[in-house]
């Protein structure tokens, strides 16, 4: 066995786990670890310009290829601008390794220079961490990481490291098994449950499948296409479940849940049994707790025992690997037709939402309508929070799982454009396609930089109206159109105050095609629907290794329909302003 300090038997380790890519940001207490990095050829190292922005890259990385992104940071600071990327890819169970460098084990607790407690600050929003105090357990430590991230329900993991244990010699070993006192992940479900399950589907008149995140994770769009067909049964996803059925399926309702589609909405409360898939139950999905589904059965089927009967109680619960609970249940399933049920989920899905189009300024259908026809079909589709991102959900045509990556339960603005650049560097040969806000870009714009450096050819898209949008829309509709702090405009009037009237302000605040052209990036602006069509033909054509941004001047009040507001059940819907 080779001897050598705790850095390199990181970085070997790192090897064998087959990484390569590490997004990070160098500092003190890490300088080992770059050091042991600098000129390994296996392992690629994306200098970020924020150690968030580092997480998000990671963990947009980890989304879309299902490997392990990993993060590498320094101690104190490094490590707490980490803590918004982690607790955006733990909540959305996406596998990242966040490894940070630590002060050393003597001067823990002494408030040394850049020191924090790391793994006391990000224990509520890991999956687990990890202090490694002695180097003799670095490699077993490493290995348990990778191993928690990317079983079971994924997630993020910390590895703090203590320079002193960098520095320390030690022999390297890794051809062993990983192993964790009490972790044991149940993946193959109970057969007698999935019995049951099969007969309440036989004997059901309107079931219907609401397919989540998970479903994405376990890679089961195959299995659950087939349940679609085999049974008759009608599919809805959460937001983070888009992609898992194409958009054109003809059982294929949209999105539930508080900006879902109002065909998906009105067939949840109408069915007679609920097979949740993979996901949650979570609020912006159910919106009222005990209105959801007033005369449906539940099946709730997922990795994560604790996500069972915690929002919602279930009649039937499995807990295993989605995948190979529907390959085991289907053989179960005999063939069943269900016409009336069918005719009405057809007449359900052309039931559609209040969509504007008089207005000043390009609207959000106009956009997507765009997008749908100029972007090539195997685009992976990154957005950011606000309501570009539920536009995308409603009017974008997924067509295959892990083409959709956003910040779901954490609802991180920010997110987009980093993890972007993360799933473009993961799939050089795909086009990516980043929409975000005028105000969430911002947030991570200095990663222009990472990505013109890193030759990173994504296409940005700026759905610009000049406010936080979603948050303005619920001013206007539930507090009198007091639009507080949400309008990003540089005011001409001395009370901040618009009166109503927005498009008196400057709608260039900042110039973000200058902004693209002082990072050595393209940009352009956009007003009209003809216009964007011939960019995003220019953006998607030809060569280009730097990102393209396209600022679209969209409508400044245009509001996200259908909306249920919080607390109503979701037969309650306003749908341009009206119930």
């Amino acid at each position: 066995m080779q001897k050598m300090n705790g850095s390199k038997i990181l970085v070997e380790a790192l090897k064998r786990e087959g990484v390569e890519v590490i997004f990070g940001y160098p500092g003190g207490m890490a300088i080992p670890i770059f050091d042991a990095l600098y000129g390994v050829k296996e392992i690629r190292v994306v200098l970020t310009r924020h150690e968030q922005a580092a997480v998000h890259m990671a963990d947009g990385y980890a989304r879309t290829t299902g490997k392990v992104g990993v993060v590498l940071v320094t101690s104190g600071p490094g490590a707490t601008n980490t803590v918004t990327g982690i607790a955006t890819a733990n909540f959305d169970s996406s596998p990242i390794v966040c490894i940070s460098g630590q002060v050393p084990t003597s001067m823990i607790g002494n408030d040394a220079f850049q020191e924090a407690d790391v793994t006391g600050i990000t224990n509520p929003i890991t999956k687990h961490n990890y202090l490694v105090h002695d180097v003799k357990d670095l490699a077993r430590t490493v290995k348990n990481s990778f191993l928690l991230a990317k079983t079971g329900r994924p997630g993020a993991i910390v590895l703090d490291l203590p320079k002193d244990v960098l520095l320390k010699e030690y022999h390297f070993e890794y051809d062993f098994e990983a192993n964790i006192r009490g972790y044991k992940p149940h993946l193959e479900g109970n057969m007698g449950q999935l019995e049951k399950i099969a007969k309440l589907i036989e004997n059901s008149k309107k079931p219907i499948m609401i397919v989540g995140g998970g479903a994405v994770i376990s890679n089961s769009a195959e299995e659950i296409n087939r349940l679609m067909e085999t049974s008759s049964i009608p599919a809805v996803a959460t937001l983070m479940g888009l992609g898992v059925v194409r958009y054109d399926s003809p059982l294929f309702l949209g999105m539930l849940g508080m900006h879902g589609t109002v065909g998906a909405n009105k067939a949840i409360q109408s069915a007679d049994l609920i097979i949740a898939l993979g996901t949650r139950f979570e609020d912006r999905a159910l919106s009222n707790f005990d209105k959801f589904a007033p005369n449906a059965k539940i099946i709730h089927v997922d990795i994560d025992s604790s996500s069972i009967n915690k929002n919602k109680h279930v009649d039937i619960p499995v807990v295993g690997d989605l995948k190979i609970i529907l390959k085991k249940m289907l053989p179960l399933l005999q063939k069943q037709e269900r016409a009336e049920w069918t005719d009405y989920i057809k007449e359900v899905k052309k039931l559609a939402h209040f969509v504007p189009r008089d207005q000043k300024r390009l609207t959000a259908i106009e956009v997507f309508e765009s997008v749908n026809k100029c972007v090539p079909d195997d685009t992976i589709l990154v957005t950011d929070v606000g309501q570009h991102q539920m536009w995308a959900a409603l009017y974008y045509k997924f067509q295959a799982p892990r083409t959709q990556i956003t910040s779901g339960g954490f609802g991180t603005m920010g997110f987009g454009f980093p993890a972007a650049i993360g799933a473009k560097i993961a799939n050089p040969d795909r086009p990516v396609l980043c929409i975000v806000g005028d105000g969430g870009f911002q947030m991570n714009i200095q990663e222009l930089a990472t990505a013109v450096i890193e030759r990173v050819p994504l296409v940005v898209l700026i759905m610009n109206n000049g406010f936080l949008g979603m948050v303005r829309q619920w001013q206007e509709l539930f507090n009198e159109k007091r639009y507080s702090s949400t309008c990003l405009l540089d005011c001409e009037f001395d009370n901040r105050s618009c009166e109503g009237n927005p498009e008196v302000c400057d709608a260039y605040l900042p110039d973000f095609v200058k902004v693209a052209e002082a990072y050595r990036s393209f940009g352009k602006r956009v007003f009209k629907k003809e216009e964007l069509d011939d960019v995003l033909k220019e953006a998607f054509s030809g060569k280009r290794d730097r990102p393209y941004i396209i600022d679209v001047m969209t409508e400044r009040e245009e509001n996200v329909w259908p909306m249920v507001p919080s607390g109503k059940s979701l037969d309650e819907v306003l749908n341009g302003g009206n119930l």
